[in-house]
């Protein structure tokens, strides 16, 4: 084995135990059988006056339809609005992880999924709820696949919208001839992640949003996973980012914690959906 390969091995082995790092809680056995319940996914919900929107979940890398959204998915059905959530950049032979294949490939699925919500709810534009890659793969679905006639608004938990350097590990990745290639062979969603790709080059050429849709970031300053958090904040007309530590202090969720259980983050994610009968998020959120 050349040198070279022997010192690759681990560096691609500390890329990936960091994107593992935002893999669920739940065990492989548990997303087996776990299962929406109380309509989510139910194709049957008719949104209200209230809540004219259906709302679409989107995972994020390692993740699933079910596991990502134990509990925003509940929260937001207890609220009264039609939740719905899909499973997409799924790679031959691994089952329940998903958010591996092409991010453009993605982005279609998001696409056909969107249009299956909006024919069985009747509605004309949904809003979406991503967390992680969820939260920046739309903005090509929006920007290239006609998303912007179907969506009203974008909320993305800690979104990897400019890339991540998984808090400086991608930076090796040119010292080791191959490397590159052997990330985008086995995994091409972690390779479309890392800062400064083709595919987020592509992404945010000529800027960071599309007219006609609403934004809004919900970072934490404790993520090790996209870094810097700041490179999540978008720019242009109708963003609204938001540091999490900003609505309460002593809230110390990192990547994955603020997608999974955090209520405050929840509670901003209703504020966006809603902004007309938004209510201050502060600390004691935890418990609305």
């Amino acid at each position: 084995m050349l040198p070279w390969k022997r010192v690759l091995r681990p560096v691609i082995a500390l890329l990936l135990t960091a994107a593992i790092a935002t893999l669920p809680a739940a065990t492989t056995a548990q997303a087996a059988t776990a299962a929406p319940s109380s309509g989510w996914n139910d194709y049957s919900c008719k949104p209200s006056a209230a809540h004219p929107r259906p709302v679409v979940l989107v995972h994020g890398t390692f993740g699933n339809s079910v596991d990502n959204w134990l509990g925003l998915a509940p929260y937001l059905m207890k609220r009264g609005y039609c939740v719905f959530s899909l499973d997409y950049g799924q790679l031959p032979g691994v089952p329940f992880f998903h958010g591996l294949g092409p991010i453009e490939k993605s982005a279609e699925q998001l696409d056909a999924f969107v249009d299956k919500v909006l024919a069985a709810t009747g509605a004309a534009e949904a809003d979406l709820v991503g967390h992680s890659q969820g939260g920046m793969m739309p903005r090509y679905y929006l920007r290239f696949l006609g998303g912007a006639a179907e969506v009203n608004a974008l909320v993305g938990i800690a979104p990897d919208n400019h890339g991540t350097t998984l808090s400086g590990l991608t930076h090796l990745l040119p010292y080791f001839p191959g490397a590159e290639d052997l990330l985008s062979t086995a995994t091409p969603a972690l390779a479309d992640q890392i800062a400064g790709s083709a595919f987020l080059t592509k992404l945010n050429a000529g800027g960071d949003t599309v007219p006609g849709v609403r934004y809004t970031v919900i970072a934490t300053k404790y993520d090790q996973v996209v870094t810097p958090y700041r490179s999540q904040y978008l720019e242009g007309p109708d963003v609204r980012n938001v540091l999490l530590q900003d609505l309460c202090p002593v809230d110390f969720s990192e990547h994955l914690a603020i997608g999974l259980f955090d209520r405050i983050a929840f509670h901003e994610v209703a504020n966006a959906l809603d902004p007309a009968r938004a209510k201050p998020t502060t600390c004691a959120s935890v418990f609305s």
